[in-house]
């Protein structure tokens, strides 16, 4: 209930027949409002203020600097009563927020600022989404555009809602103008890797982290943040050429030492097998949708697993009895499959997507690697990771020049 003195002197106000003086009488109830109520009366005796601010009796270019001075004063309040108020706030400037739209907007933020205060991030990208962007009434830059749709993105990502989150990224890649603002343009990049590493696509999503690990003016604690996360992506990936460069790529950074993902980095490069004690200890810093269970009961953590060992096993063996491979692939019986019969699934699956190399005879239950031996196998791996370090550093050098000296550059084109 609103106290008695704001509804008495709200209703006089009301009555009175002098707009000047309503004015002046309506700022006078308001810092009443802020320096006599009480707390658990306050927000009830804010509602009640905007109740008759916002009524029909009332002009809205009247309203507006009234609302204006409301605003400044909700800025002040804690998050409670800002949630509260707002929520109200909000709900009546929806017949009128063609009018008021700036004012709307201002205390969208605001709510959406005390919501995220509360850790409530569904709510708050719901009340950014109601904010008016493409309106004739309020010009929005298209960067402005990009920092509410950012914002909306991360607050999704927040709830792991990554087809929310998705649905305003997309947004962003199709306005016509690019992202000039170089702190929105690393936003950008980290948010599509977090939607990709939460859809499962480890590959991409350890290129996007890798790259935002690269970025200028990142801070070095935040690097190697984004660094670890582009391992853990690529470790998850399933096992093949494609994360084999990944791999590459990132062990041959010089920062890679420095993180705690560069032991099993190091490992899957160099083609040596996981034990289970080492697996459990990368399981812990791996994020809840990382270690969610698929259709079949394991985890994507455990396929990448059995897979990376499996190709660790080819460099060992060039030949093995399926049953003898279950056991290094620390495989179990379960339902009628036999630890054997799994890894003979395993590798059937990769010799037919073409991530392995060899031949399976079911009836002898043996599988035959094509591969070179370890030694060779690394030296191999070794010689392409340099080749491709090189390549990548000449590149790095030459986008370099051309974006410090635009001229010289378009000449060298032109010869």
């Amino acid at each position: 209930m609103a106290s008695m003195k704001i509804t008495s002197a709200l209703a006089a106000i009301e009555s009175s027949s002098n707009p000047q003086n309503k004015l002046q009488q309506y700022n006078s109830v308001l810092s009443d409002i802020v320096s006599t109520s009480s707390e658990h009366e306050l927000a009830q005796d804010l509602i009640y203020y905007l109740d008759s601010i916002l009524n029909e009796d009332l002009s809205i270019v009247a309203a507006r600097p009234l609302l204006d001075s409301f605003i400044t004063v909700l800025r002040k309040l804690t998050p409670e009563t800002q949630i509260k108020v707002g929520q109200h706030a909000i709900t009546l400037l929806q017949s009128r927020s063609a009018s008021v739209e700036e004012q709307d907007a201002q205390i969208r933020e605001l709510l959406a600022d005390a919501y995220e205060s509360q850790e409530d991030y569904n709510a708050a990208a719901k009340t950014l989404q109601g904010i008016h962007i493409d309106s004739s009434q309020r010009l929005v830059s298209d960067s402005a555009k990009v920092q509410l749709w950012i914002r909306i993105v991360r607050l999704y990502l927040e709830e792991d809602d990554t087809t929310s989150a998705e649905a305003f990224l997309n947004r962003i890649k199709n306005l016509p103008s690019k992202i000039e603002d170089h702190e929105l343009k690393l936003h950008f990049k980290l948010s599509q890797a977090r939607i990709l590493d939460a859809r499962r696509r480890f590959l991409d999503a350890s290129q996007e982290y890798f790259n935002v690990s690269l970025a200028v003016g990142v801070d070095e604690s935040d690097r190697l943040q984004a660094l670890a996360a582009a391992i853990r992506c690529a470790v998850l990936a399933p096992a093949g050429p494609q994360r084999s460069r990944t791999l590459a790529g990132l062990y041959k950074d010089d920062r890679a030492p420095s993180v705690e993902e560069f032991g099993i980095l190091e490992k899957m490069f160099l083609d040596r097998l996981l034990t289970p004690e080492e697996v459990a200890a990368f399981s812990q810093r791996l994020a809840p949708h990382q270690l969610a269970q698929t259709a079949d009961g394991t985890t994507v953590l455990d396929k990448a697993v059995v897979e990376h060992n499996l190709v660790a096993a080819s460099k060992l063996y060039e030949n093995i009895t399926t049953d003898a491979l279950g056991g290094i692939l620390g495989l179990t019986a379960s339902g009628d499959m036999t630890a054997g019969e799994k890894a003979e699934a395993y590798a059937a699956r990769m010799v037919e997507q073409d991530r392995l190399k060899g031949r399976i005879d079911q009836i002898d239950g043996v599988i035959f690697f094509d591969s070179s031996s370890a030694a060779a196998g690394r030296h191999i791996r070794q010689w392409d990771a340099g080749v491709q370090g090189l390549a990548e550093d000449v590149e790095r050098v030459a986008a370099s020049i051309s974006d410090d000296f635009p001229e010289f550059a378009a000449a060298q084109m032109v010869h």
